[in-house]
């Protein structure tokens, strides 16, 4: 993963497989969008590039321009700190590990799931979820509303609509776009009526079967 396409990108949000608390990386083996990248992250500014040639053509043609202060394009202040380096780096010796355990807790809770109520038909190959996935079958908002009210009963923090929230066709940022929400009955179904839950390595397995207890009686 990260290694094919032009670019990817992972984030180092606190729950994820590994974190700086915040923040992430972009990959890519494209030398022009790399640099470009440095810049962005850092107001724009072309002081950030670490290619000498496109630095020196930039400058040659904005001559009039501070080189220390040359804006390529609008942007924020994405910059990392050593701590937050420090926190990532140190990750990486238990990453593997920590994946296999995260592996090994979804495919047993999804194995475990009652299969009745819930879609368990899922593609597992190459799977490292950070958070169990919970469908609903039945589209029904009453056992939705219910299953909700218990997990807060219990103080198990969920997100509904799965990663992102569900169809993002619905957000605001996509009202100038014209969208038949007919045809798109799968993601709205997802948007609706399912779930992530925290999938951790330090999760115990009894806490597993606390919440496979509550979804499979729900």
């Amino acid at each position: 993963m990260g290694s094919f396409g032009f670019a990817s990108n992972f984030s180092f949000y606190f729950a994820h497989h590994m974190s700086t608390i915040e923040g992430g990386v972009v990959c890519t083996n494209d030398d022009k969008f790399y640099q470009l990248m440095r810049s962005f992250r850092s107001h724009g500014m072309l002081r950030e590039c670490t290619d000498e040639s496109f630095k020196k053509t930039v400058t040659e043609s904005y001559a009039f321009l501070n080189k220390d202060f040359i804006f390529l394009a609008p942007a924020y202040n994405f910059r990392s700190t050593e701590i937050n380096a420090v926190l990532g780096l140190s990750q990486i010796k238990t990453l593997d590990s920590n994946n296999e355990i995260r592996k090994d807790n979804f495919n047993y809770f999804i194995s475990k799931l009652n299969k009745d109520k819930y879609i368990t038909d899922l593609n597992l190959e190459g799977q490292c979820n950070y958070a169990f996935i919970v469908i609903l079958r039945d589209a029904n908002f009453d056992k939705r509303n219910n299953l909700e009210t218990i997990l807060r009963d219990n103080g198990i923090e969920f997100r509904r609509g799965c990663s992102g929230g569900g169809n993002q066709t619905l957000q605001p940022y996509m009202k100038s776009f014209s969208i038949n929400q007919k045809e798109l009955p799968n993601i709205n179904h997802i948007h609706n009526f399912s779930w992530y839950i925290g999938n951790y390595p330090q999760l115990e397995r009894e806490k597993i079967d606390k919440l496979l207890e509550l979804l499979n009686n729900a």
